[in-house]
């Protein structure tokens, strides 16, 4: 699923091929934003933890790094249909750490890596599932007024769209 340590590869490879064949591997300029990349990307191999409402779910986020990260967060995206109050079917996602400007103090800082993305969006799927200040805020007065039915509209969505 995370392949852009392959991509980087086959992206050098490509650009070996145009230059001249005596350029060696050590001349060849790596951006600090790839570099840092790279070594995330390698960090993230591992499973996380997954329980709560959304157990059983295989969602797809697509994350856009930006040139000027780190210094800008990532924007981030849901690719599969959500019932979920911090997430819009349309794939909008409310996570503090995805702002540049944050007024709680939470937001995007440079320290920050894509493993805490990572973590923050696993995080919306378990303990930092919010129905107080919710994005959808149809899913979070769905599941006030009736939580046996919010986890069948959650498990329904799971079934046709997170398998």
């Amino acid at each position: 699923m995370l392949t852009l340590a392959s991509k980087l590869k086959r992206d050098d490879g490509l650009k070996g091929s145009r230059t001249s064949a005596t350029a060696s591997d050590s001349t060849r300029r790596v951006s600090v934003r790839d570099r840092l990349l790279v070594k995330e990307v390698a960090e993230l191999e591992a499973n996380l933890p997954y329980e709560g409402y959304y157990q059983g779910g295989k969602f797809q986020f697509e994350t856009e790094v930006p040139d000027a990260y780190n210094m800008v967060p990532p924007k981030v995206k849901c690719l599969t249909r959500i019932w979920h109050p911090n997430i819009t079917e349309t794939g909008e996602i409310c996570l503090s750490l995805l702002r540049e400007h944050s007024i709680d103090g939470t937001g995007w800082a440079p320290t920050r890596t894509l493993k805490d993305v990572v973590w923050g969006l696993n995080s919306l799927f378990t303990d930092l599932l919010n129905f107080d200040d919710p994005l959808n805020i149809e899913a979070a007065e769905h599941h006030l007024r009736d939580k046996e039915d919010f986890r069948n509209k959650v498990e329904d969505y799971i079934k046709r769209y997170a398998r």
